[in-house]
């Protein structure tokens, strides 16, 4: 009794102190040893929090939080309360009971053990590795709740790596009982109803263009010609926003996620399979439900008139890239005529882009050819070709149109809040460094305006072409680069030169764009309404993004060291793709596969230094250096499955000007190391 007063007391005493204290809303970030530190912005330095005062708050978790002192400079605080949870899903081992199950999860940061009830068991035995979902927490149990969703086989070990990353990056593997049964519940069938109400362009050619394992087919393509020697072409994207009903526990779930997450050997899909691959999928020879933007476009690219509204669509054919790909370059195959004009106004649209400012970064996709078992048996490196341009063309002049027209929607004089896809300047701290680099081979930047440093990237991407310098220029020249963002302030594009830029294109996969196209419907009912939180729905949007792409680039780098860890031992070509304090990274030419060379292994040759300006380590007694971009042979040591890291122990310099014989030159080992 007396254990519950003085709890009682605390619990006043600390409720007293928030009520007279400033509130705050940010991120925990919890370290290693306990301690708590709740980011917020604009706030230059982080609330600290003790492990106390926590409140059943995890690491990474969004939460309020009161401060209650400000002591040498730092402000220290207890959370409130916890607004959304990063991780709801956790891996672990499960210690069976009688009436109960403990569940004790493996984490970087130590959480409380879970509480499993007999219901909740699943088909776990004890002392198994499995999945457990957070059902609660209640404010007098000392632990969570949890109910196991799924039991992990040790032998998978690939298996088990994917499904822990998407966990560690908070999200979860399988959709709720309740969630699968409302996607279930959709009919087949389109009602005559439905259709009646859509612009019905289901006996105008219509075609999708999509990688050859896609299975959720976003957008279709339709071409025909008009009577005035103009042409009607339609981008049609699947109105996954007719089956998700707006607040309902699928929509819910849909939202939390926020994006499909692409791994090397599956999908975790933002929606159930009964959406995203059959109902809302445009699939051949099928009626399918689509939000459209239909153009008249001129045979010299002039878009003289577009549409946008509701419609119903049936593909005649489904592309691969490969298969436009081939038509493009022998001018013949199915359906050749409209596909080679499409390509052509696609190739007149992307040189206005780059014309208009928009800046032309090549880009290479990495891909793995997997066995049955996922296993990695080869490295695939795609360029982007004319068939991706072609699609790529399209969805952009669709997102800027709708970006445009509903940025001129004002209700009460002021525009209505809505989801820009936005792209800040190159950030000058960045790109101060990266100009004074480029000089060094030859390329002078102009820095008068934002237009005019556009204008300089273009003129050095286009020189570099073909030449040694071209990858290190590139890739330093993206990291100059801000990082695109989901928020209702429009400050446009950069990266695109557009004013006003969206994302409407992708629904199956992005929630941004379901947000966009209910927000859509409302302005084309003349019925636009405000939505206060949708700038704390962008930024969920953009934190769920670069989540899922760190999960992707870690399993990425998982799948790197599986395949690399048959070459142990073997000297590889390479390129130095990044250089540190500690070391440099070398990316091999024939594989795509980074490593780290350390600083420590070179000592018996030098004692280097990092020096920022020049993206190098520079020998203090020799002066010979290790520059990104710089050829060079390494040697695999190390590949470490559990850390998703290779290691290389560099061989030899690679000499620029002779790459037939690869001539080399590797310095004398330094007198003055032992």
């Amino acid at each position: 009794m007396r254990r519950k007063d003085n709890k009682e007391r605390k619990d006043k005493r600390s409720s007293s102190k928030s009520s007279s204290s400033k509130t705050y809303t940010g991120t925990l970030d919890i370290t290693r040893s306990g301690m708590g530190f709740v980011i917020v912005d604009n706030i230059q330095k982080d609330i600290l929090v003790r492990p106390s005062d926590l409140n059943r708050a995890f690491h990474g978790d969004k939460v309020r939080v009161s401060v209650t002192r400000e002591r040498n400079n730092r402000s220290e605080g207890i959370v409130q309360e916890v607004i959304e949870r990063k991780q709801t899903e956790f891996i672990g081992i499960i210690e069976l009971n009688k009436d109960f199950a403990f569940f004790i999860p493996e984490t970087a940061r130590k959480i409380p053990d879970f509480y499993i009830p007999t219901s909740g068991f699943g088909n776990a035995k004890d002392g198994e590795r499995v999945v457990v979902r957070m059902t609660g927490w209640a404010k007098d149990d000392k632990n969570p709740k949890g109910v196991v969703v799924s039991v992990l086989n040790d032998k998978d070990t690939n298996d088990m790596a994917m499904k822990e990353l998407l966990v560690e990056n908070g999200f979860p593997l399988h959709f709720s009982d309740e969630a699968m049964e409302q996607a279930l519940r959709q009919p087949d069938v389109i009602g005559s109803d439905e259709i009646g109400s859509r612009r019905d362009m289901r006996d105008i050619l219509t075609f999708t263009i999509d990688p050859v394992d896609a299975r959720d087919f976003d957008d279709a393509i339709s071409i025909r010609k008009l009577k005035t020697g103009s042409y009607e072409i339609g981008v049609h994207i699947a109105d996954v926003s007719h089956y998700l009903e707006e607040g309902s526990v699928l929509d819910g779930e849909a939202y939390e996620r926020a994006t499909s997450v692409y791994l090397p050997d599956r999908v975790l899909p933002m929606l159930p399979e009964r959406i995203s691959n059959e109902l809302c999928s445009l699939r051949p020879h099928e009626d399918k439900l689509t939000f459209s933007c239909v153009f008249q476009i001129t045979a010299k690219g002039e878009v003289k008139q577009h549409w946008i509204g509701r419609t119903v669509i049936h593909s005649n054919h489904r592309f691969t890239y490969e298969d436009v790909q081939e038509i493009i370059e022998t001018d013949k195959g199915l359906y050749h005529t409209e596909v080679l004009l499409l390509n052509e106004l696609a190739q007149h649209f992307r040189k206005q882009r780059f014309k208009s400012g928009a800046i032309n970064f090549s880009s290479t996709e990495v891909r793995f050819k997997l066995d049955e078992d996922g296993k990695p048996i080869g490295i695939l490196v795609k360029e982007s070709k004319e068939s991706h341009q072609l699609v790529e063309e399209f969805m952009l002049l669709a997102n800027r149109t709708v970006a445009e027209n509903v940025g001129k929607i004002k209700v009460n004089k002021k525009n209505i809040p809505f989801p820009y896809r936005v792209h800040d300047q190159p950030d000058e701290e960045k790109l101060t460094p990266f100009i004074e680099f480029a000089k060094k081979y030859g390329h002078h930047f102009e820095t008068t305006s934002p237009e005019v440093i556009a204008r300089s990237f273009n003129k050095m991407l286009n020189e570099v072409k073909g030449k040694p310098e071209q990858h290190v220029l590139e890739q330093l020249g993206i990291r100059t680069m801000a990082k695109a963002a989901y928020t209702v302030e429009n400050i446009g594009h950069y990266g695109l030169a557009f004013e006003h830029y969206c994302h409407f294109t992708s629904p199956i996969r992005r929630y941004p764009d379901i947000m966009v196209h209910r927000i859509l419907a409302e302005v084309l009912a003349e019925k636009p309404r405000i939505d206060k939180k949708l700038e704390e729905k962008c930024r969920h949007s953009s934190e769920r993004e670069r989540a899922a792409m760190e999960a992707e680039r870690a399993a990425n780098k998982y799948k790197q060291v599986e395949f690399m860890k048959q070459f142990v031992g073997d000297e590889f070509n390479a390129v130095i793709s990044g250089v540190a304090s500690f070391g440099f990274w070398a990316e091999t030419v024939d594989h795509k596969c980074e490593g780290l060379v350390s600083v420590q292994s070179l000592l018996d040759y030098d004692d280097f230094r990092h020096v920022d300006t020049e993206y190098a380590l520079v020998g203090r007694r020799s002066g010979r250096s290790f520059r990104m971009g710089d050829k060079v042979r390494v040697k695999l040591v190390s590949a470490n499955l559990a850390k998703r890291q290779l290691d290389y122990e560099w061989v030899l310099y690679v000499d620029e000007q002779d790459d037939e014989t690869q001539k080399a030159r590797k310095p004398k080992k330094s007198k003055g190391k032992k």
